[in-house]
């Protein structure tokens, strides 16, 4: 093998960057990426060459896409395509609109906007399952009352995370509670992820800021300006954007057509939530309780089966009636995947490029420079920021929780320094990272939900990700100096 300057580990993400910057453009950004990673691997391997690096490219998206969870997620990403031209076609969407409206749920922005974040709120189960449900709620009503799908992408993108790590009945606390199970801190995983909630200054702040742009109505920075034009345009029925629709059926649609198979989502998710937890846990139905069952659950495959469930639950709702043809249904529902391509890709190559320069070492070159000579009252602000970073490069937030909780707990053990705070700041860094991030998968889920564009989501969000980062530094700063 051959050595190289551990920094060149940081050219991939930022080539990607500097290529999206350029062109404007994100699939063929992370592939050069990809490939620039590529070579680096094959420079250390020893065995450099540029058509092997080619082929190791390649080789790595087959390699990605034959893994269990990655094909779970892409097929799901194309088959919710579906779900949604079918409740679009049907007319299920402008008839709950209008029923929401008359009954006074969302009869106007302000209304509306809240009944989103409540969505949000509510559906803490699984990050995807919030984002989708509270999407697929408020498209319609955000185009009624002439608000942008952008802010609509950043309310349910920075409402998802921050919650289900502040709840951590779920996978998310499952999986963190994993993380800091073997360390000798004196309290239960548990007790410990308690303890930080009121530390984790990151995801307390974008909530409220996301429930004071959603009272207010307020917005600012790119977002603002997306606003103005979107007031400037003229919806129609047909709804141009990125639906994958062709035709509204409003004037026969029932709202039952979007809400059952919205309801089926749903419920169901929780139920193959249990049913994957339970087959984990092991077959004994005496061993384990529900919530336990439901903690242990796959997401990737719950995700998958309630979605495809649903997409039959509505496809058989709509051949049941006499104005639609089996032929049309199949005709809208690859509709519905095929205006969804761009973003499967999109999240695929994001997949192959996290992969990638987690081989390469990028994420540990990040977390190994808060190990060393840094001010103790200054080490939480320094490892939300390295979490930051590198969920920002790889794209991932789980992932940067399972490289800097190794880091993060050892330092807090050994210097005295609040464990509480520190996973707070961990916890943190990820979610605002990953909030920051065009090669996120959550960035590219909130965007096809909501219908919007990737870029234009990541620059309306990034302000406001900002700003409660930068805020969250300086809350660091301060708790670090008054506890030394």
């Amino acid at each position: 093998m051959t050595e190289f300057p551990q920094w060149l580990s940081l050219l991939p993400p930022l080539t990607a960057l500097l290529f999206v910057l350029w062109r404007k453009e994100v699939v063929s950004a992370l592939l050069v990426g990809l490939f620039v990673s590529e070579v680096l691997l094959s420079f250390q391997a020893g065995s450099f060459s540029l058509l092997g690096s080619f082929i190791a490219t390649v080789e790595r998206a087959v390699a990605k896409l034959s893994e269990p969870g990655n094909a779970r997620l892409l097929l799901f990403s194309l088959l919710i395509g579906a779900l949604l031209a079918y409740m679009r076609f049907s007319g299920g969407v402008s008839a709950t609109v209008n029923k929401m409206i008359n009954a006074g749920v969302a009869s106007n922005a302000r209304r509306t906007g809240m009944m989103t974040f409540g969505t949000g709120v509510v559906v803490f189960l699984e990050s995807n399952l919030s984002v989708l449900t509270a999407g697929i709620v408020s498209r319609g009503l955000f185009d009624k009352f002439q608000m942008s799908r952008e802010r609509l992408a950043y309310i349910i993108d920075s409402t998802s995370a921050p919650v289900c790590i502040l709840i951590f009945l779920n996978g998310w606390g499952a999986f963190v509670m994993g993380l800091v199970a073997p360390y000798d801190i004196g309290k239960t995983p548990a007790a410990l992820m308690l303890g930080a909630v009121p530390f984790n200054v990151y995801a307390i702040s974008t909530l409220l800021v996301v429930l004071y742009t959603v009272w207010s109505g307020r917005v600012f920075g790119p977002l603002a300006r997306v606003e103005l034009l979107n007031k400037q345009r003229q919806f129609e029925r047909d709804d141009d954007r990125q639906d994958g629709v062709s035709e509204d059926n409003g004037a026969q649609g029932r709202a039952r057509d979007m809400l059952v198979p919205l309801l089926v989502l749903v419920f169901s998710m929780i139920g193959f939530m249990y049913l994957t937890g339970s087959a984990s846990l092991g077959s004994s139905n005496d061993g384990f309780t529900v919530s336990q069952a439901v903690l242990a659950g796959s997401g990737s495959k719950s995700v998958l089966y309630a979605t495809i469930l649903a997409t039959l639950v509505s496809f058989f709702m709509l051949i049941s009636q006499p104005r639609f043809t089996h032929q049309q249904l199949m005709n809208e529902g690859f509709k519905g995947i095929s205006e969804l391509l761009p973003l499967v890709a999109i999240l695929f190559m994001s997949i192959c490029l996290g992969a990638s320069v987690r081989e390469l070492g990028t994420g540990e070159f990040i977390a190994g420079l808060v190990a060393d000579y840094l001010p103790l009252w200054s080490v939480p602000a320094i490892v939300f920021i390295a979490g930051a970073f590198a969920a920002f490069t790889t794209g991932t937030s789980w992932g940067t929780f399972a490289l800097m909780v190794p880091i993060a707990m050892p330092i807090a053990l050994n210097l005295g320094v609040s464990p509480e705070l520190m996973l707070a700041a961990v916890l943190g860094g990820g979610v605002f990272g990953d909030h920051c991030s065009p090669v996120s998968d959550t960035t590219a889920v909130s965007s096809l939900a909501a219908g919007c564009d990737l870029l234009d989501h990541v620059k309306t969000q990034l302000p406001y990700a900002l700003v409660c980062g930068g805020f969250t530094v300086i809350a660091y700063l301060l708790i670090g100096v008054m506890s030394v």
